[in-house]
Protein backbone atom coordinates (compact mmCIF):
# COMPACT_ATOMS: atom_id res chain seq x y z
CA UNK A 1 0.00 0.00 0.00
CA UNK A 2 1.30 3.49 -1.10
CA UNK A 3 2.41 6.27 1.39
CA UNK A 4 3.24 10.07 1.49
CA UNK A 5 6.71 8.71 2.40
CA UNK A 6 10.01 9.62 1.10
CA UNK A 7 11.16 6.28 1.97
CA UNK A 8 8.20 4.74 0.11
CA UNK A 9 9.28 7.00 -3.15
CA UNK A 10 12.24 5.40 -2.98
CA UNK A 11 11.39 2.06 -2.56
CA UNK A 12 9.29 2.65 -5.66
CA UNK A 13 12.61 3.68 -8.17
CA UNK A 14 14.21 0.69 -6.69
CA UNK A 15 11.93 -1.18 -8.36
CA UNK A 16 12.11 0.86 -11.13
CA UNK A 17 13.36 -1.85 -14.17
CA UNK A 18 13.68 1.73 -16.46
CA UNK A 19 16.03 3.69 -13.23
CA UNK A 20 19.45 2.64 -15.41
CA UNK A 21 18.77 5.10 -18.55
CA UNK A 22 18.83 8.06 -15.50
CA UNK A 23 22.23 8.28 -15.67
CA UNK A 24 22.26 8.56 -19.56
CA UNK A 25 20.98 11.99 -19.53
CA UNK A 26 22.72 15.30 -18.36
CA UNK A 27 20.74 16.56 -15.41
CA UNK A 28 21.95 18.98 -13.64
CA UNK A 29 22.67 19.12 -10.31
CA UNK A 30 19.96 20.17 -7.85
CA UNK A 31 17.56 20.57 -10.13
CA UNK A 32 14.25 18.35 -10.83
CA UNK A 33 13.49 18.57 -14.76
CA UNK A 34 9.47 18.49 -15.12
CA UNK A 35 9.35 20.04 -18.61
CA UNK A 36 10.23 16.64 -20.83
CA UNK A 37 6.98 16.84 -22.62
CA UNK A 38 8.06 20.74 -23.64
CA UNK A 39 11.85 20.04 -24.39
CA UNK A 40 13.43 17.03 -23.36
CA UNK A 41 16.35 16.62 -21.72
CA UNK A 42 20.19 15.78 -24.26
CA UNK A 43 20.99 12.49 -23.41
CA UNK A 44 24.49 11.05 -24.21
CA UNK A 45 23.85 9.30 -26.32
CA UNK A 46 22.01 12.18 -28.29
CA UNK A 47 25.34 14.09 -27.74
CA UNK A 48 27.79 11.27 -29.14
CA UNK A 49 25.71 10.59 -32.15
CA UNK A 50 25.88 14.78 -33.29
CA UNK A 51 29.18 14.77 -32.61
CA UNK A 52 29.67 11.57 -34.68
CA UNK A 53 28.22 13.68 -37.63
CA UNK A 54 30.02 16.36 -37.12
CA UNK A 55 33.17 14.12 -37.31
CA UNK A 56 31.54 13.02 -41.18
CA UNK A 57 31.72 16.60 -42.03
CA UNK A 58 35.29 17.18 -40.81
CA UNK A 59 36.59 13.73 -42.36
CA UNK A 60 34.47 13.11 -45.88
CA UNK A 61 32.93 16.99 -46.45
CA UNK A 62 30.52 16.49 -49.38
CA UNK A 63 31.71 12.80 -49.57
CA UNK A 64 29.65 12.52 -46.47
CA UNK A 65 26.35 12.11 -47.94
CA UNK A 66 27.54 8.72 -49.19
CA UNK A 67 30.11 7.74 -47.07
CA UNK A 68 30.47 7.26 -43.20
CA UNK A 69 28.66 5.37 -40.59
CA UNK A 70 25.45 7.02 -41.89
CA UNK A 71 25.49 8.55 -45.22
CA UNK A 72 23.45 11.49 -45.06
CA UNK A 73 21.54 10.98 -48.19
CA UNK A 74 19.85 8.11 -46.69
CA UNK A 75 19.66 9.19 -42.92
CA UNK A 76 16.34 10.33 -42.95
CA UNK A 77 15.32 6.84 -44.23
CA UNK A 78 17.36 5.20 -41.36
CA UNK A 79 16.01 7.39 -38.73
CA UNK A 80 12.14 6.50 -39.78
CA UNK A 81 13.34 3.28 -39.55
CA UNK A 82 13.73 3.40 -36.23
CA UNK A 83 10.94 5.38 -35.55
CA UNK A 84 8.44 3.54 -37.06
CA UNK A 85 7.36 1.19 -33.96
CA UNK A 86 6.78 4.26 -32.25
CA UNK A 87 3.82 4.63 -34.68
CA UNK A 88 2.91 1.39 -35.31
CA UNK A 89 3.45 1.78 -39.04
CA UNK A 90 6.14 0.19 -41.63
CA UNK A 91 9.07 2.30 -42.20
CA UNK A 92 8.33 3.36 -45.36
CA UNK A 93 5.20 5.12 -44.40
CA UNK A 94 7.22 7.45 -42.06
CA UNK A 95 9.69 10.00 -43.34
CA UNK A 96 12.07 12.18 -40.72
CA UNK A 97 11.89 15.69 -42.16
CA UNK A 98 10.98 19.33 -41.99
CA UNK A 99 9.20 20.93 -38.82
CA UNK A 100 5.52 20.36 -36.89
CA UNK A 101 3.79 22.74 -39.17
CA UNK A 102 5.81 22.58 -42.33
CA UNK A 103 5.02 18.81 -42.24
CA UNK A 104 1.13 19.72 -41.64
CA UNK A 105 1.32 22.53 -44.45
CA UNK A 106 2.74 19.42 -46.61
CA UNK A 107 0.08 17.11 -45.84
CA UNK A 108 -3.02 19.74 -46.41
CA UNK A 109 -1.57 20.60 -49.48
CA UNK A 110 -1.47 17.29 -50.35
CA UNK A 111 -3.92 15.73 -49.64
CA UNK A 112 -6.67 18.77 -49.34
CA UNK A 113 -9.19 18.63 -52.23
CA UNK A 114 -12.37 20.63 -51.31
CA UNK A 115 -15.04 19.81 -53.83
CA UNK A 116 -18.77 20.21 -54.00
CA UNK A 117 -19.87 20.68 -50.19
CA UNK A 118 -17.12 19.25 -49.10
CA UNK A 119 -14.88 22.52 -48.53
CA UNK A 120 -14.28 22.42 -44.56
CA UNK A 121 -11.57 21.14 -42.77
CA UNK A 122 -12.69 20.31 -39.09
CA UNK A 123 -10.62 20.93 -35.74
CA UNK A 124 -10.96 21.86 -32.49
CA UNK A 125 -10.58 24.80 -30.27
CA UNK A 126 -7.80 23.52 -27.88
CA UNK A 127 -5.57 22.51 -30.50
CA UNK A 128 -2.23 24.19 -30.37
CA UNK A 129 -2.87 27.80 -32.02
CA UNK A 130 0.61 26.38 -34.77
CA UNK A 131 -2.01 24.34 -36.62
CA UNK A 132 -4.54 25.78 -36.49
CA UNK A 133 -2.84 29.42 -38.23
CA UNK A 134 -1.45 26.51 -40.93
CA UNK A 135 -5.08 25.22 -41.49
CA UNK A 136 -6.14 28.46 -41.60
CA UNK A 137 -3.11 29.67 -44.72
CA UNK A 138 -4.44 26.76 -46.18
CA UNK A 139 -7.92 27.63 -46.32
CA UNK A 140 -6.90 30.52 -47.49
CA UNK A 141 -4.55 29.39 -50.55
CA UNK A 142 -8.27 27.97 -51.77
CA UNK A 143 -10.21 31.41 -51.41
CA UNK A 144 -11.97 30.01 -48.31
CA UNK A 145 -12.19 32.06 -44.69
CA UNK A 146 -11.33 30.25 -42.08
CA UNK A 147 -14.36 31.96 -40.04
CA UNK A 148 -16.44 30.17 -42.45
CA UNK A 149 -14.68 26.99 -43.54
CA UNK A 150 -12.24 25.84 -40.40
CA UNK A 151 -15.01 23.85 -38.20
CA UNK A 152 -13.98 24.04 -34.57
CA UNK A 153 -14.94 21.52 -32.28
CA UNK A 154 -15.79 23.06 -28.46
CA UNK A 155 -14.73 21.89 -25.69
CA UNK A 156 -17.47 21.92 -22.74
CA UNK A 157 -15.12 22.59 -19.95
CA UNK A 158 -12.24 24.31 -21.80
CA UNK A 159 -10.00 21.81 -21.31
CA UNK A 160 -11.31 18.29 -22.68
CA UNK A 161 -13.01 17.30 -26.02
CA UNK A 162 -15.27 14.67 -26.04
CA UNK A 163 -15.21 12.06 -29.04
CA UNK A 164 -19.16 12.05 -29.43
CA UNK A 165 -19.06 16.21 -29.72
CA UNK A 166 -15.85 15.53 -32.66
CA UNK A 167 -17.95 12.67 -34.76
CA UNK A 168 -21.26 14.49 -34.63
CA UNK A 169 -19.26 16.93 -36.07
CA UNK A 170 -18.35 14.84 -39.63
CA UNK A 171 -21.18 15.93 -41.78
CA UNK A 172 -21.00 16.22 -45.28
CA UNK A 173 -19.34 19.42 -45.60
CA UNK A 174 -15.77 18.08 -44.21
CA UNK A 175 -13.26 17.18 -46.62
CA UNK A 176 -10.56 16.77 -44.34
CA UNK A 177 -9.73 16.15 -40.52
CA UNK A 178 -7.08 17.27 -38.08
CA UNK A 179 -6.64 16.37 -34.44
CA UNK A 180 -4.23 16.09 -31.60
CA UNK A 181 -3.52 12.39 -30.72
CA UNK A 182 -2.75 14.34 -27.14
CA UNK A 183 -4.28 17.50 -26.36
CA UNK A 184 -1.26 19.94 -25.36
CA UNK A 185 -2.58 21.39 -22.55
CA UNK A 186 -3.94 18.62 -20.12
CA UNK A 187 -2.74 15.34 -21.94
CA UNK A 188 -5.97 14.16 -22.73
CA UNK A 189 -5.42 11.15 -25.53
CA UNK A 190 -8.38 11.10 -28.26
CA UNK A 191 -9.64 8.08 -29.37
CA UNK A 192 -7.26 7.96 -32.67
CA UNK A 193 -8.88 4.42 -33.35
CA UNK A 194 -12.71 5.21 -32.49
CA UNK A 195 -12.27 8.90 -34.68
CA UNK A 196 -10.78 6.94 -37.66
CA UNK A 197 -13.68 4.26 -37.95
CA UNK A 198 -15.92 7.48 -37.64
CA UNK A 199 -14.43 9.57 -40.27
CA UNK A 200 -14.04 7.27 -42.69
CA UNK A 201 -17.74 6.00 -42.55
CA UNK A 202 -18.73 9.95 -43.67
CA UNK A 203 -16.08 9.52 -46.15
CA UNK A 204 -13.26 11.92 -44.45
CA UNK A 205 -9.88 11.71 -44.39
CA UNK A 206 -7.72 11.99 -40.92
CA UNK A 207 -4.84 13.05 -39.46
CA UNK A 208 -3.39 13.36 -36.41
CA UNK A 209 -1.01 15.95 -34.35
CA UNK A 210 1.16 13.41 -32.26
CA UNK A 211 3.67 15.88 -31.12
CA UNK A 212 2.39 14.99 -26.83
CA UNK A 213 2.08 11.49 -27.50
CA UNK A 214 4.95 9.96 -29.61
CA UNK A 215 7.45 8.85 -27.15
CA UNK A 216 4.77 8.89 -24.51
CA UNK A 217 2.05 6.60 -25.37
CA UNK A 218 1.71 3.40 -27.83
CA UNK A 219 0.15 4.22 -31.22
CA UNK A 220 -0.74 1.08 -34.25
CA UNK A 221 -1.51 4.23 -36.99
CA UNK A 222 -1.62 0.67 -39.56
CA UNK A 223 -4.06 -1.18 -37.12
CA UNK A 224 -6.26 2.67 -36.77
CA UNK A 225 -6.44 2.99 -40.64
CA UNK A 226 -5.57 6.89 -39.56
CA UNK A 227 -4.50 8.50 -42.96
CA UNK A 228 -1.76 11.01 -42.36
CA UNK A 229 0.06 12.12 -39.02
CA UNK A 230 2.85 14.48 -38.31
CA UNK A 231 4.88 15.27 -34.99
CA UNK A 232 8.13 17.04 -33.48
CA UNK A 233 10.89 15.00 -32.16
CA UNK A 234 12.48 17.21 -29.41
CA UNK A 235 9.58 16.65 -26.20
CA UNK A 236 9.65 12.81 -25.68
CA UNK A 237 11.46 11.64 -27.91
CA UNK A 238 14.33 14.30 -26.94
CA UNK A 239 15.95 14.85 -30.39
CA UNK A 240 17.08 18.54 -28.98
CA UNK A 241 15.42 21.89 -29.72
CA UNK A 242 14.47 22.32 -33.26
CA UNK A 243 14.81 19.04 -33.89
CA UNK A 244 13.67 17.57 -37.27
CA UNK A 245 10.05 16.52 -37.18
CA UNK A 246 8.33 13.35 -39.03
CA UNK A 247 5.37 12.49 -41.02
CA UNK A 248 3.51 9.92 -41.59
CA UNK A 249 1.21 8.68 -44.59
CA UNK A 250 -0.76 5.30 -44.65
CA UNK A 251 0.55 3.34 -47.88
CA UNK A 252 -2.83 3.35 -49.34
CA UNK A 253 -1.96 6.93 -50.48
CA UNK A 254 1.32 6.15 -51.76
CA UNK A 255 0.97 7.70 -55.13
CA UNK A 256 -0.84 10.91 -54.40
CA UNK A 257 1.72 13.83 -55.88
CA UNK A 258 3.12 16.21 -53.15
CA UNK A 259 1.37 19.58 -53.07
CA UNK A 260 4.35 21.16 -51.72
CA UNK A 261 6.86 19.65 -53.79
CA UNK A 262 11.13 19.54 -53.27
CA UNK A 263 13.63 17.52 -54.90
CA UNK A 264 14.18 15.37 -51.86
CA UNK A 265 11.09 14.27 -52.86
CA UNK A 266 12.45 12.84 -55.56
CA UNK A 267 12.95 9.02 -56.23
CA UNK A 268 16.95 8.77 -54.90
CA UNK A 269 17.39 6.97 -58.01
CA UNK A 270 16.96 9.26 -60.71
CA UNK A 271 17.15 12.37 -58.13
CA UNK A 272 20.64 13.77 -59.25
CA UNK A 273 19.29 13.08 -62.98
CA UNK A 274 18.00 16.88 -62.33
CA UNK A 275 15.37 16.78 -64.73
CA UNK A 276 12.81 19.54 -64.89
CA UNK A 277 9.80 17.26 -63.75
CA UNK A 278 9.96 15.64 -60.82
CA UNK A 279 9.46 12.00 -60.44
CA UNK A 280 8.17 11.89 -56.99
CA UNK A 281 9.68 8.29 -54.35
CA UNK A 282 7.24 5.80 -54.00
CA UNK A 283 6.65 5.94 -50.42
CA UNK A 284 6.27 8.84 -47.88
CA UNK A 285 10.08 9.91 -48.66
CA UNK A 286 7.80 11.67 -51.77
CA UNK A 287 6.85 14.19 -49.39
CA UNK A 288 10.35 15.47 -48.36
CA UNK A 289 10.84 19.34 -49.73
CA UNK A 290 14.66 20.42 -49.42
CA UNK A 291 17.56 19.28 -47.74
CA UNK A 292 17.15 17.48 -44.62
CA UNK A 293 18.80 19.22 -41.66
CA UNK A 294 21.10 16.86 -41.00
CA UNK A 295 22.80 18.48 -37.90
CA UNK A 296 18.99 18.99 -36.53
CA UNK A 297 18.55 15.06 -37.03
CA UNK A 298 21.45 13.84 -35.73
CA UNK A 299 20.79 13.67 -31.96
CA UNK A 300 17.35 11.60 -32.55
CA UNK A 301 19.79 8.63 -33.79
CA UNK A 302 20.99 8.15 -30.06
CA UNK A 303 17.57 8.87 -28.60
CA UNK A 304 15.76 6.41 -31.01
CA UNK A 305 18.57 3.36 -29.57
CA UNK A 306 17.41 4.14 -26.23
CA UNK A 307 13.52 3.49 -27.42
CA UNK A 308 14.65 0.95 -29.34
CA UNK A 309 15.90 -0.74 -26.26
CA UNK A 310 13.20 -0.23 -23.97
CA UNK A 311 10.23 -0.53 -25.66
CA UNK A 312 7.12 2.00 -25.56
CA UNK A 313 5.01 -0.92 -23.59
CA UNK A 314 7.84 0.06 -20.73
CA UNK A 315 7.81 3.28 -21.10
CA UNK A 316 4.36 3.86 -20.76
CA UNK A 317 3.98 2.02 -17.68
CA UNK A 318 6.29 3.75 -15.82
CA UNK A 319 5.23 7.00 -17.33
CA UNK A 320 1.28 6.09 -16.10
CA UNK A 321 2.51 5.24 -12.26
CA UNK A 322 4.89 8.32 -12.24
CA UNK A 323 1.63 10.68 -13.51
CA UNK A 324 -0.54 8.65 -10.86
CA UNK A 325 1.82 9.14 -8.18
CA UNK A 326 2.09 12.48 -8.62
CA UNK A 327 -1.99 12.95 -8.72
CA UNK A 328 -2.13 11.13 -5.59
CA UNK A 329 0.73 13.09 -3.43
CA UNK A 330 -1.12 16.72 -4.94
CA UNK A 331 -4.45 15.40 -3.38
CA UNK A 332 -2.62 14.10 -0.36
CA UNK A 333 -0.37 16.80 0.35
CA UNK A 334 -2.29 20.15 -1.59
CA UNK A 335 -5.96 19.96 -0.75
CA UNK A 336 -5.99 23.39 1.39
CA UNK A 337 -3.72 24.91 -1.17
CA UNK A 338 -6.87 25.40 -4.58
CA UNK A 339 -5.23 23.07 -7.08
CA UNK A 340 -7.51 21.31 -9.50
CA UNK A 341 -5.85 18.97 -11.63
CA UNK A 342 -7.90 19.18 -14.91
CA UNK A 343 -5.94 16.18 -17.01
CA UNK A 344 -8.29 12.97 -17.30
CA UNK A 345 -7.12 10.36 -14.31
CA UNK A 346 -8.41 7.34 -16.59
CA UNK A 347 -5.38 5.75 -17.46
CA UNK A 348 -6.25 5.36 -21.19
CA UNK A 349 -7.34 8.67 -21.49
CA UNK A 350 -3.93 10.41 -19.49
CA UNK A 351 -1.18 11.16 -21.71
CA UNK A 352 2.08 11.71 -20.15
CA UNK A 353 1.72 14.74 -17.89
CA UNK A 354 -0.20 16.12 -15.17
CA UNK A 355 -2.14 19.80 -15.34
CA UNK A 356 -2.77 21.73 -12.43
CA UNK A 357 -5.31 25.00 -12.33
CA UNK A 358 -4.57 27.43 -9.76
CA UNK A 359 -5.34 30.76 -10.14
CA UNK A 360 -1.57 32.11 -9.14
CA UNK A 361 -0.21 29.89 -12.00
CA UNK A 362 2.37 32.01 -13.04
CA UNK A 363 3.73 33.12 -10.18
CA UNK A 364 3.47 29.35 -8.72
CA UNK A 365 6.03 28.33 -11.69
CA UNK A 366 7.98 31.28 -10.80
CA UNK A 367 8.60 30.30 -7.63
CA UNK A 368 8.86 26.56 -8.45
CA UNK A 369 11.87 27.72 -10.87
CA UNK A 370 13.65 29.95 -7.98
CA UNK A 371 13.59 26.26 -6.49
CA UNK A 372 15.21 24.36 -8.84
CA UNK A 373 11.70 23.01 -10.63
CA UNK A 374 11.41 23.07 -13.86
CA UNK A 375 7.67 23.25 -14.63
CA UNK A 376 5.46 24.78 -18.07
CA UNK A 377 3.50 27.78 -17.40
CA UNK A 378 0.33 27.67 -19.34
CA UNK A 379 -2.05 30.29 -19.56
CA UNK A 380 -4.18 31.83 -17.92
CA UNK A 381 -3.72 29.22 -14.96
CA UNK A 382 -2.23 26.69 -16.13
CA UNK A 383 0.94 24.35 -14.85
CA UNK A 384 2.16 21.26 -16.65
CA UNK A 385 4.07 18.67 -15.12
CA UNK A 386 5.70 16.18 -16.97
CA UNK A 387 7.93 13.75 -15.32
CA UNK A 388 9.40 11.54 -18.03
CA UNK A 389 10.02 8.13 -17.80
CA UNK A 390 13.81 7.53 -19.11
CA UNK A 391 15.23 10.13 -16.19
CA UNK A 392 12.68 11.31 -14.22
CA UNK A 393 12.31 9.74 -10.68
CA UNK A 394 9.70 9.02 -7.83
CA UNK A 395 11.74 10.39 -5.91
CA UNK A 396 11.64 13.66 -8.48
CA UNK A 397 7.86 13.80 -8.33
CA UNK A 398 8.01 13.45 -3.63
CA UNK A 399 10.55 15.75 -3.97
CA UNK A 400 8.87 18.52 -6.56
CA UNK A 401 5.15 18.00 -4.44
CA UNK A 402 6.74 19.07 -1.44
CA UNK A 403 8.48 21.52 -2.21
CA UNK A 404 5.33 22.89 -4.36
CA UNK A 405 3.52 22.55 -0.84
CA UNK A 406 6.18 24.78 0.94
CA UNK A 407 6.13 27.23 -1.70
CA UNK A 408 1.90 27.57 -1.34
CA UNK A 409 2.23 27.41 2.78
CA UNK A 410 5.02 30.02 2.88
CA UNK A 411 3.22 31.86 0.77
CA UNK A 412 7.09 32.85 -1.43
CA UNK A 413 4.97 33.02 -4.73
CA UNK A 414 3.73 36.37 -3.47
CA UNK A 415 7.21 37.68 -4.26
CA UNK A 416 6.88 37.49 -8.39
CA UNK A 417 4.29 38.68 -10.66
CA UNK A 418 1.55 36.83 -11.89
CA UNK A 419 2.08 36.87 -15.63
CA UNK A 420 4.33 34.97 -17.79
CA UNK A 421 7.61 35.77 -19.03
CA UNK A 422 8.27 36.15 -22.80
CA UNK A 423 8.61 32.41 -23.02
CA UNK A 424 6.13 30.17 -20.98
Amino acid sequence: MRDTTLEYAKKLDENDTLNSYRGEFYMQPGTIYMDGNSLGLLSKRAEQSLLSTLDSWKKYGIDGWTQGEHPWFYFSETLSKMCAPLVGASEEEVIITGSTTTNLHQLIASFYHPKGRRTKILADELNFPSDLYAISSQLALHGYEATEHMKLVESRDGYTLDEANIIQAMTDDVALIVLPGVLYRNGQILNMKVLTEAAHEQGILICFDLCHSIGSVQHELDEWDVDFAFWCNYKHLNGGPGATGGLYVNRKHFGQKPGLAGWFGSDKGKQFDLATQMTPASDAGAYQIGTPNILSAAPLFGSLEMFAETGMDAIRNKSLKLTDYMMYLIEEELNDYSFSIANPREEDRRGGHVFLVHDEAARICKALKEHHIIPDFRSPNGIRLAPVALYNTFEDVWNTVHILKEIMKEETYKRFENKRDVIA
